[in-house]
């Protein structure tokens, strides 16, 4: 979510409706053989000394101010909220990324723990309400145009915290490593991946009634900015439909005067409509960032859907068994062949706005289908990770939060809310109960 434009004048020749959308085309999937692998972490920043206490402007300002000294690998942004991301560069191995991330997360949270502050491994904030870090034209715009569809863009932009995989599009000919076969898997695998993770049912302090509140919060943000388009045979075709008639979030200004919030203008009617100016390839480029799908296809496929993990290595979880299902060939036909059945519980809607999405949000493992498909990717993933070349610590990681969850019909979600549970004492508010935190292991405990 963090604001990708960079320095240098905007190009102001106009695009046309058929120019858009050759473009949208021909840069949404750069397809060839699966070489690449990239992960997003985003944390929430909490005091050490009580994860309660929201941690002022003026610490996170001086922290991050630190932070920009340290020498990392990863770009180092930081979200509306406060929140913290690393963003790897495009690795050439598993291996590679995962060391890369977590030597720039060791990094990270030195500097943190000098200023008193953690990362936090969770999907949502189980306490603080939404409250903007950052004041900038771009957030200004996103917060305006998503208030209104009510309060979930608020607490989207500025509690939420997700494990985001990219992988390579995929061969352009058909077959398990085929670009429309990943693109169609991704979006049914997706629902399995929301269940395995979630990782945030509490919201205020009080149980959501959704094992990821974050997923719910996506969903509630409405198909225009935060939907998947309707899935076919030609993926660059319903991408580009999507993308220009999503809603266009913001028309910017190069001064400082705020940037307009248009209502009810889609990038294809403002092609023909060209007012209050007329729309650039720049402010294509720009749209797209502005759309949340839970897969976004980047030339490379962005996976978005996964909560924030426990434990300081609870993200190489996610992100080993997405790998291993999208480039490995045996596990990627055999999580295809998984997750097929999965589309007739769709009712063709696209996601997150369908009862397979949703179903995966509020239940987690606790839905014996998508419970059995875990099981079953979850197998396939271990036996291809040492092919992958996984060194043993990872393959014991993947392995141990199978047994520990998967093997369980749990996930992570369910901890915190076995925590919540003992903490409040029979208290439906929750009051007098004391913090939750993170284990180093990755153990939710009251503290």
């Amino acid at each position: 979510m963090s604001d990708p434009s960079s320095g240098g004048a905007p190009v102001r020749t106009a695009v046309t409706e058929a120019e858009a959308e050759a473009l949208i085309r021909g840069i949404c999937f750069k397809t060839g053989p699966p070489r690449r692998l990239g992960v997003e972490v985003e944390w929430l920043v909490h005091e050490v000394r009580d994860p309660r206490l929201p941690v002022s402007p003026e610490r996170l300002a001086a922290a991050y101010a630190a932070l920009r000294e340290v020498p990392l690998r990863s770009a180092l942004t930081v979200e509306p909220g406060g929140q913290l991301e690393l963003s790897s560069p495009p690795a050439a191995s598993l291996t590679e990324c995962l060391t890369l991330v977590s030597a720039d997360l060791d990094a990270v949270r030195a500097v943190l723990r000098g200023d008193g502050l953690t990362l936090a491994g969770l999907g949502h904030d189980p306490w603080q309400t939404p409250r903007r870090f950052l004041r900038q034209p771009r957030y200004d715009a996103m917060e305006a145009a998503l208030d209104r569809a009510g309060a979930a863009g608020r607490f989207m932009m500025c509690t939420s915290a997700s494990v985001q995989v990219c992988v390579d599009a995929g061969h352009e000919e058909p077959g398990p490593l085929g670009h429309v076969r990943r693109w169609w898997m991704a979006h049914l695998l997706g629902a399995v991946l929301v269940a395995v993770f979630a990782n945030s049912p509490v919201s205020a302090g009080r149980p959501t009634g959704w094992l990821s509140t974050r997923q719910l919060r996506w969903a509630q943000i409405g198909a225009g900015r935060a939907g998947a388009p309707a899935l076919d045979a030609d993926p660059r075709g319903a991408w580009a439909r999507h993308v220009l008639d999503a809603p266009v979030m913001c028309v910017r200004r190069d001064d400082d005067g705020p940037w307009e919030v248009p209502e009810d203008l889609s990038f294809r009617h403002w092609t023909h409509r060209r007012s209050p100016r007329a729309p650039t390839r720049d402010d294509l480029d720009y749209h797209v960032t502005t759309l949340f799908p839970p897969v976004r296809p980047r030339g490379h496929l962005e996976l978005r859907m996964m909560d924030a993990q426990p434990g300081e290595d609870g993200w190489t979880v996610p992100l080993a068994v997405t790998a291993a299902l999208f480039d490995d060939p045996a596990a990627a036909e055999t999580a295809y062949r998984t997750v097929k059945p999965l589309a007739e519980r769709t009712r063709g809607l696209a996601a997150p706005q369908n009862p397979l999405w949703r179903d995966a949000a509020r239940d987690g493992l606790a839905d014996p289908e998508l419970r059995e498909a875990a099981a079953v990717c979850f197998a396939a993933a271990l036996d291809a990770l040492p092919r992958l070349g996984a060194a043993t610590a990872v393959v014991d990681r993947v392995a141990a939060f199978r047994d520990r969850y998967v093997a369980r019909g749990r996930c992570p979600a369910d901890d915190l809310l076995d925590a919540w549970r003992a903490r409040h004492d029979g208290r439906p508010d929750g009051s007098g109960a004391p913090p939750l935190t993170t284990h180093p292991h990755g153990k939710d405990t009251p503290s």
